[in-house]
């Protein structure tokens, strides 16, 4: 179930000029099948062929690219992630997001949604500024497609690892200065119990940004309201949100669903895990997918700067005024190791664990990786799946799922660039 998409003109996404026409050969992954001996056939930068090797084959097309018993996939889509290779988006500066967009890119993410933090006025609207200047540039590794607006406005007792001190309530003073921005935010949280929560939400929805549910201690009936208000998405389901056994806590009768039992109740919601195999078992897994359907369920990375760095403690958000975490077993964790600090992987690794721990039919889980965040953002009609017209984003994978090569745009991104990206 997509959202609608939103209207792009073809001007609005920059293909590279010159770029070689491709024949790609091997196991094609699409949204609800994999085609064994499939080919997808692309020339400037779009995709204009996708079947069999033999429907297509003869054609002249280029250069070939066969892959063998590997896989071709559609480039991930990342709805939620701060950072990467030592760089977090709030750092503030061109580097930083070249740096992270590089380093996504590595892990097989073709096109994401820039993630800010809990954070002062003025660093979340340099956020907002650079997110807006990356929007729409070629890419120097994943695609910017908007950001995603996350934070202050947050339930101080469902922070999880941003900062306490500039936690806030919305008030349209503030918030009228951020939605300035509107024309790049593709998405906004706010937790629905704060005093102005419904005034952010409906001017949110008036300007087109879509609105999320996220730390959030809520009720059901307060996330009921904030459907009401326009909400169509939750963050990192069964992270820092309410539940029934946290809600007893502050009442003992009768009991009351949270923010997790209206997300798995409302069609209208859609959601996302952090299928790393730290923050959620695999029985938790295939509950998310069992209610919300591919459809609705999204994959995210959540990945703080620690991705590709070595164990260590690091800041999440802007290094002035950021979290401390520590970097251990392929997870951030807070430093009294009581909470997680947001993932350390990339989609690549999603991917495979979500695959190898629900053994979910891959075809699925690559919608999850793919179409399906392309449809929440409304993104869907050129990019998240390999079909004629939509860009040519494409990732080799090997038979264990791994990254080999990366197409944004019919751009492949060697590693060389993308190395060069990291270390500028």
């Amino acid at each position: 179930m997509c959202a609608m998409s939103r209207s792009i003109a073809t001007n609005e996404i920059p293909v590279a000029a010159n770029v070689r026409p491709r024949m790609f050969c091997g196991r094609v992954i699409l949204p609800d099948q994999i085609i064994d001996g499939g080919a997808v056939r692309t020339t400037i930068g779009v995709i204009d062929a996708v079947g069999t090797r033999d429907e297509i084959h003869g054609t002249g097309h280029g250069e070939l690219i066969d892959v063998g018993d590997g896989y071709i996939a559609p480039g991930f889509v990342d709805l939620h992630v701060h950072g990467g290779a030592g760089s977090d988006f709030m750092d503030g500066t061109r580097e930083a997001f070249e740096t992270v967009t590089a380093a996504h890119a590595r892990h097989g993410t073709t096109s994401m949604v820039p993630t800010s933090t809990v954070a002062r006025h003025e660093q979340i609207l340099e956020f907002l500024r650079l997110t807006r200047q990356a929007t729409g540039e070629p890419p120097r590794g994943a695609r910017v497609l908007g950001a995603h607006f996350y934070g202050p406005y947050f339930g101080r007792e469902a922070r999880g690892c941003h900062p306490a001190e500039p936690l806030r309530a919305p008030c349209p003073a503030e918030f009228e200065e951020y939605l300035a921005f509107a024309d790049s935010i593709l998405t906004a949280t706010v937790a629905p119990e704060l005093d102005g929560a419904e005034a952010f939400a409906r001017a949110c929805a008036a300007r087109g940004v879509r609105v999320n549910v996220g730390h959030s201690h809520a009720t059901f009936d307060q996330t009921a309201a904030a459907v009401e208000w326009g909400a169509r998405h939750v963050d990192h389901l069964f992270c820092a949100m309410s539940d029934r056994a946290r809600l007893r806590q502050t009442q003992t009768y009768p009991m009351r669903g949270g923010v997790l039992e209206a997300t798995l109740f409302f069609d209208e919601l859609t959601t996302e895990v952090i299928a790393d195999g730290k923050h959620l078992t695999r029985e938790l897994l295939r509950l998310a997918l069992k209610i919300k359907s591919p459809d609705r369920l999204a994959l995210v990375t959540d990945c703080n700067r620690a991705l590709d760095m070595p164990d260590g403690e690091y800041v999440f958000g802007p290094r002035d005024g950021g979290e401390r975490f520590v970097h251990r077993d392929g997870v951030g964790i807070m430093p009294d190791g009581a909470s997680l600090a947001s993932g350390a992987t990339g989609m690549d690794h999603a991917v495979r664990t979500f695959h190898n721990l629900t053994s979910t039919p891959l075809p699925l889980v690559v919608r999850m990786a793919s179409l399906t965040p392309a449809c929440i953002v409304g993104w869907d009609d050129r990019i998240g799946s390999l079909e004629p017209g939509k860009l040519a984003d494409i990732v080799v994978l090997d038979r264990e799922l791994h990254v080999r090569r990366v197409f944004v745009g019919g751009v492949e991104l060697s590693s060389q660039e993308l190395a060069g990206a990291v270390q500028r």
